[in-house]
């Protein structure tokens, strides 16, 4: 199952829409608030011209991009925390992604209706962040009693890790902060997965602009750009409207109306490759005649976990892994180049895979 990004914010910001550019699945956008509820799925290749190039070079019967998935969460509002605007029911979609792709409005329209009366996404980002914060001391405080009770009638290490982390998380929330920047010890993170806090999940802020503000920005992107920079997150500019548009081009006039803008890639691709960074992702491929695909697995992954990304049988029988990496094959032109130049190498259990690392498994069962 591929990892997702939840995405977020506030209604009319322009969530659906974007949405529906990443995805082409057409999910309801409308001018009004709560226009979607139940949310909305899609799964997404990720743009890597490595794949195309590897596909070039070895010339497969097929190509197979990696993939991940997005998940159009419908608007929160003020009070969500306590049911506010079918508050509950969306902060249980969050919950259940691996991280948040936070969309804040930063165009001003009088034709799109504002729910907080006029552009300010610093004001916008508050409210998502107070009632994500809230709903996370909500759900920390419903074990603190019972956690302290136990923890001050053991000697146990695993219970008084469980509320030492429930401690450090409450503290931080109630300040304020966001359960992702506590330090925890490993043992209090353990404690602290079993919460699935919506805060402890990295935060991509994905900035809505007009066309004018693609490039250059504005005031708006401005202060979202320095807020995130202060807790230490990313920002990625994308004007939907204009992205909507190209999603609904041919390959060729998509080029031709990238090119006409001075741009040789479509916003989304940035956006997709910031949220697969994000998720701390990193991609090897497998290269043959038949096929040439590429693979998703965390950064720091072992040859035989990486192995059973194809099949648990890869992982279980794992030999070894003959390895090298693309910028090779592109630099000589094909693997029995690579092999000739004494750059072909064989890894064992303990290698640990890298972004862009062409692999052959060999294993027995």
């Amino acid at each position: 199952m591929p990892l997702n990004c939840g995405i977020v914010g506030l209604p009319n910001v322009g969530k659906s829409t974007i949405f529906n550019a990443l995805t082409a699945a057409k999910a309801q956008a409308a001018n009004y608030p709560f226009c979607t509820i139940d949310p909305n799925v899609g799964i997404v290749s990720v743009p890597d011209p490595r794949l195309d190039k590897i596909a070039e070079l070895v010339k497969p019967s097929r190509v197979v991009p990696t993939t991940m998935e997005f998940i159009d969460i419908a608007g929160l509002v003020a009070g969500a925390s306590k049911g506010e605007g079918l508050g509950n029911q969306f902060l249980g979609h969050i919950r259940s992604t691996d991280a948040v792709c936070h969309v804040v409005r930063c165009f001003d329209d009088p034709n799109v209706i504002h729910v907080a009366g006029g552009v300010n996404p610093l004001h916008d980002i508050d409210i998502i962040n107070t009632e994500l914060l809230l709903a996370d001391l909500d759900s920390v405080e419903k074990r603190w009693a019972k956690s302290e009770k136990a923890a001050r009638n053991t000697s146990d290490a695993k219970i008084k890790a469980d509320f030492e982390a429930l401690k450090k998380l409450k503290e931080a929330l109630e300040a304020g902060k966001p359960a992702r920047v506590v330090d925890l010890s490993e043992e209090e993170r353990a404690a602290a997965r079993e919460l699935f806090l919506i805060t402890a999940k990295p935060v991509l802020y994905v900035a809505n602009v007009d066309e004018a503000g693609l490039t250059e920005g504005n005031q708006w992107t401005a202060a979202v750009e320095q807020r995130a920079a202060e807790e230490g997150a990313q920002v990625v500019r994308i004007c939907g409207a204009m992205e909507a548009e190209i999603a609904l081009l041919e390959p060729e006039e998509r080029t031709e109306f990238l090119a006409d803008l001075g741009l040789t890639e479509p916003g989304l691709n940035r956006l997709i490759h910031s949220a697969y960074k994000l998720l701390g992702l990193a991609t090897y491929f497998t290269a043959g005649p038949q096929e040439a695909r590429a693979w998703t697995i965390p950064v720091g992954t072992r040859a035989p976990q990486a192995a059973g990304v194809i099949h648990s049988d890869f992982e279980r029988g794992f030999i070894r892994a003959d390895a090298y990496h693309c910028d090779l094959l592109f630099q000589y032109g094909s693997e029995q180049a690579v092999k000739e130049k004494g750059l072909y190498r064989s890894e064992g259990k303990d290698y640990v895979v890298k972004d862009g690392d062409i692999l052959f498994f060999k294993f027995n069962v």
